[in-house]
């Protein structure tokens, strides 16, 4: 499957990642996805979807600790500075990747990315595939 990047910038996919406010989504092998989003508050900006890198790898150094409910909070925040749909943080906070889980929801992480995107209103990204059964 191997690595695929997504950019939200200017007010489109395929946008300059460096503009603010922006979106990039990374998904590794159809199990992790990393969001990163900006603006941020200070020390948030960065999420996972899937699998948390710690947890998948089973190395803590792969990646630093999550605090969910701070960026449930935050990406829901976003989303209404880009003119996305007024989003809940719990719709968010559901499609966080949980640290130590065994199996996320989804079995393949682009469908989680779907998801995402879709609950904060923005249109899927070309070249976004999850499998057979998106909804």
């Amino acid at each position: 499957m191997g690595t695929s990047e997504f950019v939200y910038g200017d007010g489109r996919w395929g946008g300059d990642a460096d503009v603010v406010p922006s979106l990039r989504i990374e998904v590794q092998d159809g199990d992790i996805a990393t969001v990163e989003y900006r603006p941020a508050p200070d020390g948030l900006g960065r999420f996972y979807l899937g699998f948390q890198p710690r947890d998948f790898f089973d190395d803590p150094a792969e990646s630093e600790p999550v605090d969910l409910a701070a960026e449930a909070e935050a990406f829901a925040e976003w989303a209404l500075l880009v003119g996305a749909v007024d989003v809940e943080a719990k719709h968010v906070r559901r499609l966080l990747a949980e640290e130590h889980v065994d199996e996320p929801e989804d079995t393949f992480v682009e469908e989680t990315v779907e998801r995402l995107v879709r609950l904060v209103g923005l249109p899927i990204p070309d070249g976004l595939e999850g499998g057979d059964d998106l909804v």
